[in-house]
């Protein structure tokens, strides 16, 4: 199941307002942690499944989690 993610973003640079979904899993490809999201500008799909990477500070949370895991 898809969320909307925050508030519509105005882009000046394409003239559109930007909104994103996604579900929120993070997924590993063998070289990168990214979430998944669906991108609409001016509510018409325009990227489906399109990568965002995860943020570091993400990143080094879930590997301790993972880390207490494994104890």
């Amino acid at each position: 199941m898809f969320t909307q993610t925050g508030s519509a973003i105005l882009r000046d640079d394409l003239g559109v307002e930007e909104t994103t979904e996604t579900d929120n899993i993070v997924r590993w490809d063998g070289e990168r942690l990214y979430v998944e999201h669906d991108v609409y500008h001016n509510g018409q799909l325009v990227h489906r499944r399109y990568r965002r990477n995860v943020t570091e500070p993400v990143a080094r949370a879930l590997l301790a989690v993972i880390n207490r895991t494994k104890q």
